[in-house]
């Protein structure tokens, strides 16, 4: 019952770009997956997540990313380490 399972990759990397906010993690997100780089973007809200893949010679690599606030990310490991 669950997803489809796609193996057309021999290699999956999964990468999370942690920032403050407005450093232009999204930005090198839409670089690298879309080509597209913009000075005039608006910061994010939430998490972005982008996936890229890669033929090389012989295989493929895929890639998973995502952006996260190192506000988001603090706010988180604080809630972790101080409310047991």
């Amino acid at each position: 019952m669950g997803g489809r399972v796609d193996h057309e990759y021999s290699y999956l990397f999964k990468m999370v770009l942690i920032g403050d906010s407005g450093v232009g993690k999204s930005n090198i997100l839409s670089r690298f997956t879309r080509n597209h780089f913009s000075l005039d973007s608006k910061s994010t809200i939430g998490v972005e997540f982008a996936t890229k893949s890669l033929q090389r010679s012989w295989f493929m690599v895929r890639v998973h990313f995502s952006t996260i606030k190192l506000r988001s990310v603090s706010q988180s490991f604080n809630a972790i380490l101080w409310n047991r």
